[in-house]
């Protein structure tokens, strides 16, 4: 069955699925490079991802589960978009492992105030994320355009283009220093060319097959950073 047409109970399934496999991955992530649960950056990096996080899926289960189930998709389809999910894949494995390691062997001596301040723009990111999935009904997780569906210019798409991109590349970046790594800081500015290849590409399809973006690439001039790209 096509997840447009998934029911409201195996909606929920699939997200408990989905939250039973995220959760004790993300735990082995950071705990087992580590070696110890004695890792407090971690707890309060899990406590600002997994609350919010639920309480997300519980908003969108109850006011609009059809973007949830969109945001359920996880097969892209344009090849390009593949090779740069694949590559995205790997640096996240490694912003999420390097800091176990880093806590392990005392490779990085991250401040408290600059973890907590990490935490907060991690935090601010993904209010970012949520604000965009009010705003856009139709902001699936790959990319594609779908029948009848409209260019989106107000709330934050009338500053910026992408401004979900701009919230999640807030998260990923300051992640390692939320986690107590400055090495995990490498592989997380990797992401940005990755990103870049990805919102170019992407504007390729919108362009093509979305009726008016054209016009609103026009308008909205600033594809991430106002005033910088």
């Amino acid at each position: 069955m096509d997840d447009k047409q998934l029911s409201q109970s195996e909606l929920i399934k699939m997200v408990f699925v989905r939250l039973l496999i995220v959760i004790p991955l993300l735990l082995a992530m950071f705990f087992l490079p580590a070696g110890t649960f004695a890792y407090w950056e971690a707890w309060l990096y899990l406590t600002v991802l997994l609350i919010p996080m639920v309480l997300v899926l519980i908003y969108l289960l109850r006011n609009d589960p059809a973007l949830l189930a969109r945001r359920m998709r996880m097969r892209e389809k344009e090849a390009s978009q593949k090779l740069i999910v694949k590559l995205g894949s790997l640096y996240y494995l490694l912003i999420f492992l390097i800091p176990g390691f880093d806590k392990r062997f005392g490779w990085s001596n991250v401040p408290v105030v600059v973890v907590i301040v990490a935490d907060v723009l991690v935090l601010l990111g993904y209010g970012m994320f949520f604000l965009v999935l009010r705003e856009n009904r139709y902001a699936s997780r790959i990319i594609e355009v779908e029948q009848g569906q409209e260019v989106i210019s107000s709330g934050p798409y009338a500053i910026v283009r992408h401004p979900m991109y701009l919230g999640v590349s807030l998260m990923y970046i300051l992640s390692p220093l939320a986690l107590g790594s400055y090495w995990a800081t490498i592989p997380s500015l990797l992401i940005i060319p990755l990103l870049v290849a990805r919102i170019r590409n992407e504007e390729s399809v919108l362009g093509r097959e979305l009726k008016g973006y054209k016009e609103y690439m026009q308008k909205t001039t600033y594809r991430l950073i106002p005033g910088i790209w």
